[in-house]
C-alpha cells in the first residue's frame, strides 16, 4: 500500500478535487446548497431596481412575514424582470424583449414568485393574465382588467409608512440618489393565481400575508 500510495497519491488527490468540484457544480445547478426563500417577489418594470432598494424591499417583507420553511431565517428574494420596449424594430432591443418574455414565463410556469410588483400592471395582465381575482382564483379568459387585483404601494400603510432609507446608483459615471419609498410609491402589488395544482412554495402563508397587506390598503 505504501508503494501504491507513493506512485498514485497525486492521482487520488486530483480525483478528489475534481469530484468535489463536480458535486459543487451539480449542487448549485439543482439548488442543493442554496437556502429556500420564504417569499419570492417578481418585479416587472422598464428599469432595474437599485440594490439598495432591493435590500429595503426584502427587509420590509421579511418584517411582515414569518419563517415559513422553519430554517431559522426569514428570506425574501426579488426576481427582477426588465421589460424594455423596442424602438423602431431595433434588433438588440427585440432580443432583450424576447429574453424578458422567456424569463418571466419561466418564473410563472415554475411557480417561483407569489407576489408581483409592477410598474404597469395593465400590461402584465394583458400579456400573461397571471394576476389573481380577489378570492385568489384565476380570471375568466376574457378578463384582462386589474380592478380589485392590485393595489398601489403608497396606498398600503404597512408598506408606505416604514422608513426605507435611500438608494445610490452610478450611471455613466454620474451618481444619482433618492428615497426608496419614493421610488416604490407608484408601483403596484398583486398576487398570482394558479391554473393547475402546482403552486408556489408556502402559497397558503403568502396568501395570509396578502390578506394582511390588502387589509391595510386604502
Amino acid at each position: 500500500m505504501k508503494n501504491w500510495w507513493y506512485y498514485y497519491k497525486w492521482y487520488v488527490v486530483c480525483g478528489g478535487i475534481l469530484f468535489c468540484i463536480t458535486v459543487y457544480l451539480i449542487g448549485n445547478a439543482f439548488g442543493w446548497f442554496q437556502k429556500t426563500p420564504d417569499i419570492q417577489i417578481a418585479y416587472i418594470g422598464e428599469t432595474r431596481l437599485p440594490e439598495d432598494t432591493v435590500s429595503a424591499l426584502e427587509n420590509t417583507f421579511a418584517c411582515l412575514a414569518e419563517d415559513y420553511n422553519h430554517d431559522g431565517e426569514i428570506l425574501v428574494h426579488i426576481n427582477q424582470f426588465i421589460n424594455k420596449k423596442p424602438d423602431n424594430g431595433d434588433a438588440d432591443m427585440l432580443s432583450y424583449r424576447q429574453a424578458f418574455m422567456v424569463a418571466l414565463m419561466g418564473d410563472i410556469n415554475d411557480c417561483e414568485s407569489y407576489f408581483f410588483l409592477m410598474e404597469k400592471p395593465e400590461e402584465v395582465q394583458k400579456e400573461f393574465q397571471v394576476l389573481a381575482m380577489p378570492d385568489g382564483s384565476c380570471p375568466d379568459d376574457m378578463d384582462f382588467s386589474i380592478e380589485d387585483k392590485v393595489f398601489q404601494w403608497k396606498s398600503c400603510r404597512l408598506l408606505s409608512e416604514p422608513e426605507l432609507g435611500s438608494y445610490t446608483i452610478t450611471v455613466l459615471g454620474e451618481t444619482e440618489s433618492g428615497s426608496n419609498q419614493e421610488l416604490l410609491s407608484n408601483l403596484y402589488l398583486g398576487r398570482r393565481c394558479f391554473y393547475n395544482k402546482k403552486q408556489t412554495k408556502y402559497a397558503d402563508k403568502c396568501n395570509q400575508l396578502w390578506n394582511i397587506l390588502q387589509g391595510g390598503a386604502t
